[in-house]
C-alpha cells in the first residue's frame, strides 16, 4: 500500500436509537392473548405493524420457559409485531428471555436515554371512503388523512397516520396520528365513539359526555399529552 493512503473499511458502527413498544402480559395463555390481539389490532395492517416490541414481565407472576417465549414471539409475529427484547420482572424471567434470544434491557440505563422523537410519515393524498364501515372492519390510511363519508359502526376501527374526518356518526374506534403525529385530530359530525386516540394517547368514551358533545359535531385533539374533546359549532 502506498505511503499516506488508507484502505477503505468493510463496515463501520454508528449509534442508533430504536423505539420499542412495551407488551405487558398478565398471562401467557395463547388463546386469550390471540383473541385480544385480534380484537385490538384486527387481522390486517394496523398502527403498530412492523413495530419492535419489548416484553415487560412486571405484571406476569410465572416464569415462562424458552419454548413458551418462542411461541409468544411467533404469535406476535403473526400480528406484525417483532418481539426483540425483555425488561422488568425478576432475574429468572430475564434469564429465560436471554436464553430465548431476546435482548435484556437494563431499565436503569434506559431511563437515562432521551425519548426518541416520532418521525413524521411521508404524507400522501387523503383516503376517501364512501361506504359504511361495518363492525369488525378496519380501514387504515397510511401516510395521510382518512375521510369517511358514511357510518363507522360499533366494533369498526378507522386509523390514519394523519387526521380522521368522519362526516357521519362515528361509533367505533378512531385512532389518528398512528405513527406519532401529535398534531393529528379526529373530526366528526356525530361523536358516539367507543374509543378515540391521538398519537397513542387514547380515551374510551363509555363514560357520559357533556350534552353539547355527545352525538354532536366534535373534534378530538392533543394538548400536552392530554386528549381534549370539544364541540364544533357550525359544522354541518
Amino acid at each position: 500500500m502506498p505511503s499516506g493512503t488508507q484502505e477503505a473499511t468493510a463496515f463501520e458502527f454508528k449509534s442508533a436509537s430504536v423505539q420499542l413498544v412495551s407488551f405487558v402480559p398478565a398471562t401467557l395463555d395463547v388463546a386469550q392473548i390471540d383473541a385480544e390481539l385480534r380484537e385490538k389490532l384486527g387481522d390486517g395492517e394496523h398502527m403498530l405493524s412492523g413495530s419492535h416490541v419489548a416484553i415487560d414481565f412486571a405484571a406476569l407472576p410465572e416464569t415462562p420457559d424458552v419454548a413458551t417465549l418462542q411461541r409468544l414471539i411467533d404469535q406476535l409475529a403473526r400480528f406484525g409485531l417483532n418481539l426483540v427484547a425483555a425488561q422488568g420482572g425478576n432475574d429468572a424471567q430475564l434469564a429465560e428471555a436471554a436464553e430465548a434470544g431476546l435482548i435484556v434491557i437494563d431499565e436503569d440505563a434506559v431511563t437515562q436515554l432521551p425519548t426518541p422523537k416520532p418521525v413524521a410519515a411521508e404524507r400522501v393524498p387523503a383516503m376517501i371512503v364512501t361506504k359504511p364501515i361495518r363492525a369488525g372492519q378496519q380501514v387504515y390510511a397510511r401516510g395521510g388523512d382518512l375521510v369517511v363519508l358514511a357510518l363507522v359502526s360499533n366494533g369498526a376501527e378507522v386509523i390514519a397516520d394523519g387526521s380522521i374526518h368522519v362526516y357521519a356518526p362515528l361509533r367505533g374506534r378512531a385512532l389518528a396520528g398512528a405513527r406519532g403525529d401529535t398534531g393529528a385530530r379526529v373530526y366528526t359530525t356525530c361523536l358516539e365513539a367507543e374509543l378515540v386516540s391521538i398519537a397513542g394517547v387514547y380515551r374510551t368514551l363509555d363514560e357520559a359526555l357533556p350534552a353539547n358533545i355527545k352525538s354532536g359535531a366534535a373534534q378530538v385533539r392533543l394538548d400536552e399529552n392530554k386528549l381534549v374533546i370539544e364541540a364544533l359549532s357550525g359544522l354541518v
